[in-house]
This record gives structure tokens, sequence and C-alpha cells, in this order.
């Protein structure tokens, strides 16, 4: 599938991260999730990028993913560290 456009929401401060959900459309029109997850500053800033391969049928379900999945990921961090 090509993917066609792209969109991104402002960033979500989470503790020390910058939370950013993304959504791409597919050229069949569903959409496609990322998440970027930044922490960090200047030339010590860290971003991870987790894309997922579920398919969605509208921008905001993709955006609500991908934001739920990066503040999983913090939370999970967060009692780790």
């Amino acid at each position: 599938m090509n993917l066609i456009s792209n969109s991104s929401r402002p960033a979500v401060a989470i503790g020390k991260y910058q939370v950013s959900s993304l959504s791409k459309q597919l050229d069949d029109g569903g959409y496609r999730a990322s998440v970027s997850i930044r922490s960090g500053r200047g030339s010590a800033t860290t971003d991870r990028v987790m894309r997922f391969t579920n398919r969605f049928e509208s921008e905001r379900a993709a955006h609500r993913y991908a934001h739920e999945q990066g503040v999983i990921w913090v939370a999970q961090t967060g009692q780790s560290a």
C-alpha cells in the first residue's frame, strides 16, 4: 500500500518526555499510526519512533491509538527506571 499523506498532532509533555502521535493516510483511504517519544535537549536529544501495522478507518482513531501506545511506553519506562 502506498502512503499518500501525513498528519501529526502537537506534542504532549509527560514527565521528561514529549509524545507526538502521527498518522499516514494510505492510498485505499485507511490510516497507519506512529508515535514519536522525545527526551533530552540539544545534542543529547533522543527520539524513539514506533510505527504500528494496524490499519485504522479514521485519522482520529490512528492518532488516539498512537498516543495511547506512547503513554503506555512512558509509564512502563518510568516503572523500570
